[in-house]
């Protein structure tokens, strides 16, 4: 006897167990609750585990449950690459995620050139900080911040976190901004990020007391960018994302001390499942490619892997 359950009784407990909800899944399986109900139940009778907590009203996994979704979606999500593989390359389409300051910026400044390159590949990019989820999505490949270690993705080291103060000419002159310690007197967007004081103590400067109040704080470097150039203060920016700025002078790093992360990376992250895939494997090459571009005029602290 075949030790695999029947598929129907699989995908009731996916979409019950994704929703701990029987009658949303019965609505998105077309089924009734009933059906659904007695398709776990069959399920459990035959691992001889429950799967769900019945709580009055609503229902729960298990611990049986929560060991065997994961691996259940993951299934679930593989059928369905295969599935999309079979598209022809003429019709692929690249879903790219990208962390907002940096898809905002040095990517979106480049990403024709790939598209140029591979014409026959139809490119869509979103912008977010929230981390995406691939079972749950379309999207192929993501650009995320972090230290590299996500379970069922395939992680591909760029370079470490950087930033430094950047400012605009006219905020720099007004103040008198000659010296690090310069910065405690004036105003600094997100002064109470901990990326301020890792700054001022590679810059040499006691590390300052946090400032009573919070200040100004945006998404990205993108607002941060508006601001600064509005006059509103000093924000830690990364000068790669911004070298047309400072090379113009419409923004200014007034010092070459850069705060390097010891323990946060760029990453570009896909499922595990999907390595081998003509447009993913062609994006990663033509992104190591071009930040290869960039390397001479970054430290090389910034290209060591993280521990």
């Amino acid at each position: 006897m075949s030790r695999l359950p029947p598929l129907a009784a699989i995908r009731a407990f996916e979409a019950a167990g994704r929703l701990e909800n029987f009658s949303r899944a019965a609505e998105e399986l077309g089924m009734t609750q009933a059906a659904v109900s007695y398709q776990i139940r069959q399920l459990e009778d035959r691992l001889g585990h429950a799967l769900f907590v019945r709580e009055k009203g609503r229902v729960r996994l298990s611990e049986t449950g929560q060991r065997l979704l994961p691996a259940i979606r993951a299934a679930f999500a593989s059928m369905g690459d295969a599935f999309a593989s079979l598209d022809s390359d003429e019709a692929e389409v690249l879903t790219i995620n990208a962390a907002t300051s940096f898809g905002g910026t040095w990517l979106s400044a480049r990403i024709g050139s790939f598209q140029l390159q591979y014409p026959d590949l139809a490119v869509r990019m979103a912008m977010s900080n929230v981390l995406v989820d691939f079972d749950a999505s379309n999207v192929d490949v993501a650009i995320r911040i972090g230290g590299g270690h996500w379970p069922g993705l395939r992680a591909d080291f760029l370079m470490r976190q950087y930033l430094a103060p950047i400012a605009s000419p006219a905020f720099i002159a007004e103040h008198d901004i000659r010296e690090p310690a310069d910065l405690l007197r004036v105003q600094r967007l997100a002064p109470n990020d901990s990326w301020w004081a890792d700054w001022f103590a590679a810059a040499g400067v006691a590390t300052p007391p946090a400032p009573s109040r919070r200040g100004i704080e945006l998404d990205s470097q993108l607002q941060e960018a508006s601001a600064v150039q509005a006059g509103f203060g000093v924000a830690m920016m990364t000068p790669l994302y911004w070298r047309a700025e400072l090379a113009s002078g419409r923004l200014v790093q007034p010092f070459d001390t850069l705060y390097v992360s010891e323990a946060s990376g760029m990453w570009l992250v896909h499922r595990e499942n999907r390595v081998g895939v003509r447009k993913i494997e062609r994006f990663r090459e033509w992104l190591h490619a071009e930040i290869e571009k960039d390397r001479h005029i970054l430290p090389e602290a910034l290209w060591r892997p993280l521990p």
